[in-house]
């Protein structure tokens, strides 16, 4: 399903660089390694005082209800989109990027990615 099948923390198989990601029982903690830079985006906005604790868990908690209110399958994938609408919305409020802002930025990085040739590091847009 993701990029760390259940494998033993010390199978040479898994990327060194993701190794920090596999739980204690050997199994991938997260499913992308961006899933758990979303929520240490989260995690660091919060420290910053962007925004509370409890806002970020209303904000995620409300994205949830809308997933599951439009029968959106009930899995990691779903959860971790969840956690980036959450985010795109708390930032968007908090902060003075907009959604323009976010969507241009992504779209520089799907350009960025569409044009690097394969096997070679994606710049920064």
């Amino acid at each position: 399903m993701g990029i760390l099948p259940e494998l033993n923390t010390m199978n040479e198989s898994v990327d060194s660089s993701l190794k920090p990601l596999l739980a204690m029982d050997g199994k991938a903690a997260f499913d992308e390694a961006w899933q758990a830079e979303a929520l240490a985006l989260a995690d660091t906005l919060v420290r910053n005082g962007v925004f509370s604790a409890s806002t970020w868990s209303a904000a995620l908690g409300e994205t949830l209800t809308t997933a599951e209110l439009s029968k959106a399958e009930d899995t990691q994938e779903t959860y971790y989109r969840c956690v980036l609408s959450a985010l795109e919305q708390l930032i968007t409020t908090h902060t003075n990027i907009s959604s323009i802002d976010i969507k241009d930025k992504h779209q520089s990085w799907v350009d960025a990615y569409l044009s690097t040739p394969h096997g070679q590091p994606i710049k920064a847009p």
